[in-house]
């Protein structure tokens, strides 16, 4: 069944995160459909790619997130699936797998530029068109053959890689750019913080062992990316040169998210 490995590997009576119902019909051929993007901070930061299709989402975990520069290459393991439902689905992971904090960073529709999704994927070169809050214009997957010593095999490995368009662009980092959450507008501490006020006042999570010591890195981590932001926040958002394309345009014109 699609969404027995996601299943297996979560305790949902630990665990905020969906099921995951029955599969809903995913249009075919070239008819726009769900995607989003997550902001996952756990035991490292990536950043999760999730492209509706055949009544679950497509995922690949990006380490370093999207890039809009055509010449950037962006490593994306493929993961397993996830229920249609989770792209709704911000919050705090207490514990198990995955613990950590949950952004819907992007969200919009994916639109195939193949006839056939099932194929491109099996041939390893899925070219697909994005019309997000952040994320626009035409993208690629394309499978690796991986390292040798890659977990799960080579096939997880593809890349990630914007195609030129006015969409993209080597100048604007869309991740600096736009960091927050497109339903809350909160960052990653804000969102620990709303899930559980009292981390805040103790300064260290509610439980022990090795979570409580993951967490404790969490927070840190989450809390120095806030006052990053913050302090740059003069040079960060500045305006790009003459030269910044369309993207940095419409996203300026936009209330930064």
């Amino acid at each position: 069944m699609p969404l027995d490995e996601y299943r297996r590997k979560r305790d949902f009576t630990k665990s905020p995160e969906p099921a995951g119902k029955a599969s809903r019909k995913t249009p075919a051929g070239r008819t726009p459909r769900f995607f989003c993007v997550q902001k996952h901070l756990a035991s490292h930061l990536h950043y999760d790619v999730r492209l509706e299709h055949n009544g679950v989402l497509l995922s690949w975990a990006v380490p370093k997130g999207p890039s809009l520069d055509p010449a950037t290459k962006r490593l994306a393991m493929h993961v397993e699936d996830h229920p249609v439902e989770y792209g709704d689905f911000e919050g705090v992971i207490p514990d198990g797998y995955g613990a950590g904090i949950v952004m819907l960073w992007d969200r919009g529709t994916w639109t195939p530029e193949v006839d056939d999704v099932d194929a491109a994927l099996e041939k390893g070169d899925l070219k697909f068109t994005l019309d997000g809050y952040k994320l626009k214009g035409s993208w690629v997957l394309v499978r690796t053959k991986g390292a040798p010593w890659s977990k799960g095999g080579a096939d997880r490995s593809w890349l990630l890689i914007k195609h030129r368009d006015q969409w993209s662009s080597g100048e604007l980092d869309i991740l600096d750019f736009a960091p927050l959450s497109v339903t809350s507008e909160d960052d990653l501490a804000g969102i620990l913080a709303k899930d559980d006020p009292a981390v805040w006042h103790s300064g260290r999570p509610a439980r022990s062992g090795d979570t409580g010591r993951l967490f404790e890195r969490i927070i840190a981590q989450a809390v120095q990316m806030r006052a990053d932001r913050t302090g740059n926040a003069e040079t960060s958002h500045r305006p790009a040169r003459s030269g910044r394309t369309s993207t940095a345009r419409k996203a300026a014109a936009k209330k930064r998210r």
